[in-house]
């Protein structure tokens, strides 16, 4: 009812996709430096433990990544509350499902282009929206 909350969110929700995407390559970096290069071997499985903790912490603990924040945006489930712990790694959860299958990703990009509350489809089925943060 108020497109407001919705104007550039999908430009926005790229950007801090990318900033997300270099903050947890540095951690990563990290991890594999404090396992002395070790951590190489199992870099995908390094990345998919850091990335998934990652996102479930600071989506609970602020309705929003670091990169969603910094790009003054946020997620809220279908009642305009902030998510939870349980919604947080739902939201995950489905971006990880998303992500393993390209098919399901296109759609999910196609559907934040082209909806009007610019809804991803892990967003569609968990009734969440990423809003502009209130000034």
């Amino acid at each position: 009812r108020q497109p407001d909350f919705y104007k550039s969110v999908a430009i926005k929700r790229f950007f801090a996709w990318l900033f997300d995407i270099a903050f947890i390559s540095l951690l990563c970096t990290v991890a594999i430096l404090l396992t002395f290069g070790m951590g190489l071997f199992v870099i995908a499985l390094i990345y998919a433990v850091v990335s998934f903790i990652y996102r479930v912490v600071t989506i609970a603990n602020g309705s929003a990544t670091l990169g969603m924040r910094f790009m003054g945006i946020e997620l809220r489930d279908a009642f305009g509350e902030r998510m939870d712990t349980g919604k947080a790694v739902a939201h995950t959860a489905g971006y990880f499902v998303s992500r393993a299958f390209p098919i399901l990703q296109s759609i999910s990009v196609i559907m934040m282009l082209t909806s009007a509350r610019n809804q991803g489809l892990t967003d569609a089925f968990l009734g969440t929206v990423m809003l502009n943060q209130r000034a």
